[in-house]
């Protein structure tokens, strides 16, 4: 941190602490500020109360194309690309407002979380790389998370195609809360 000033650290550490408090992962906070692997160590036990978990970070696309992460992710990158076209965010600030406003839409219905901070993020890296895609629902016009180069021509989502099993889970969402609220995002 050499030529570092006050001002910077202090904004690094200020995000730190977002982040922590939002569960990211030790190698989201690396990547994201400047701060060392010791001063982050230290944010995370002051904030969490606890070590940080080890192990890798999602590294498959795949996990977003599951029936419920995809809507979230799908959710989640309508307001990413709110953000990014219409106020001109970009980076981690566009991360960080996007997931607030996704756990703001989710605990509005009553639902859980499907994303992780570190999964988004994750999923924006995701589309930077190319990896990922958004493609239009033929059926209700909403845009959704899909692989990069997959046809998408009569792309059909997951709220209009839904698996026989979804919703059978430990608690029933109206599909119809979800629908709306994911048709409000766009």
């Amino acid at each position: 941190m050499k030529n570092k000033s006050i001002i910077e650290e202090a904004e690094d550490v200020r995000r730190a602490v977002e982040m922590v408090s939002l569960g990211a992962r030790m190698q989201m906070l690396e990547a994201e500020t400047s701060l060392s692997r010791e001063r982050l160590l230290k944010i995370y036990k002051e904030v969490r109360g606890m070590s940080p978990p080890k192990g890798m970070l999602p590294f498959s696309t795949d996990w977003f194309m599951a029936w419920q992460p995809n809507v979230h992710a799908s959710l989640f990158m309508s307001f990413q690309t709110f953000f990014r076209e219409q106020a001109g965010l970009s980076g981690l600030p566009a991360v960080l407002k996007s997931y607030h406003l996704y756990l703001d839409h989710i605990e509005a219905e009553g639902l859980e979380p499907v994303l992780s901070i570190t999964r988004a993020w994750t999923l924006v890296r995701f589309f930077e790389a190319d990896l990922l895609q958004q493609a239009s629902c033929s059926s209700c016009g909403g845009h959704f998370v899909a692989h990069a180069y997959d046809p998408v021509h009569d792309y059909v989502c997951g709220l209009c195609n839904m698996p026989s099993r979804a919703g059978k889970g430990r608690k029933r969402t109206s599909v119809a809360k979800v629908r709306s609220r994911f048709a409000e995002a766009e």
